[in-house]
């Protein structure tokens, strides 16, 4: 029966730092290294073998699954990297400290910017090093598909032909399939596998380096899923994450 393992990305050094960090490419955290190795222990010790791996082209993300694999003895796996695994956009938010500009715009504000499913940040110009035209990694990607800002919404739109085209595909082949993206991207694949609505989804906390696995039938469909790993830990972790726009 196929298994998806979904892990959000090790703390990065601005996830440490409590900025929006969106496409901008930063690296993992020491924190963020060893979470990626012991997501690492954790599939392995649940018996899982990915046979295929999906991650998005951030640094981040990549760095975790290399991680992972090098845990799991299993960096000769097929990859495949996709922007629309990408975090979602901040547009004029990246960059910013959430705390700084919850004092800035107010909180309940920030946090519509954050976790509202269909309101996105204010855009950035296409000139600004922000905006991923002036990334070259996308420089094959259809220009009118590069966003300057998103909402959730965006993220769920992007995803969806990449879900039906590739990851499901691959479940169909592959005992096992894991992909390592980002908070909202994930979040994005959760809406569609748990099939929650727009208000669930924005009180959804995914927590760092920490794999959520799902099980399916032969005919894919969705059996059970859960976290791995010590449930305190990932109550905190969800925790944390739920309280970054108003940390000092």
């Amino acid at each position: 029966m196929p298994n998806l393992i979904l892990l959000r990305h090790g703390q990065s050094e601005w996830n440490a730092e409590n900025r929006f960090t969106g496409w901008h490419d930063v690296n993992l955290s020491e924190t963020g290294i060893n979470e990626a190795a012991a997501a690492g222990v954790q599939i392995k010790d649940a018996g899982l073998q990915p046979e295929k791996l999906h991650t998005s082209v951030l640094l981040r993300a990549v760095k975790t699954a290399n991680i992972v694999l090098e845990e799991l003895d299993l960096s000769y796996i097929p990859v495949d990297r996709t922007w629309r695994l990408n975090e979602r956009h901040y547009g004029a938010l990246q960059g910013l400290n959430k705390s700084q500009t919850a004092e800035k715009y107010g909180a309940d504000q920030v946090k519509i910017w954050r976790r509202s499913f269909d309101v996105p940040p204010e855009p950035v110009d296409e000139s600004n090093s922000e905006h991923p035209l002036n990334d070259p990694r996308y420089k094959l990607v259809d220009k009118s598909a590069l966003p300057s800002t998103e909402c959730l919404k965006d993220v769920v739109n992007r995803l969806v032909p990449y879900w039906q085209d590739s990851i499901l595909k691959d479940l169909y082949i592959y005992n096992t399939v894991l992909v390592v993206a980002h908070g909202n991207s994930l979040r994005a694949l959760i809406k569609l596998l748990e099939n929650l609505s727009d208000e669930q989804i924005v009180e959804f906390d995914l927590p760092t380096g920490t794999p959520r696995v799902y099980k399916f039938d032969s005919d894919l469909k969705l059996n059970s899923f859960n976290y791995l790993g010590d449930p305190e830990e990932i109550q905190a972790r969800a925790a944390e994450v739920a309280s970054q726009a108003t940390q000092k």
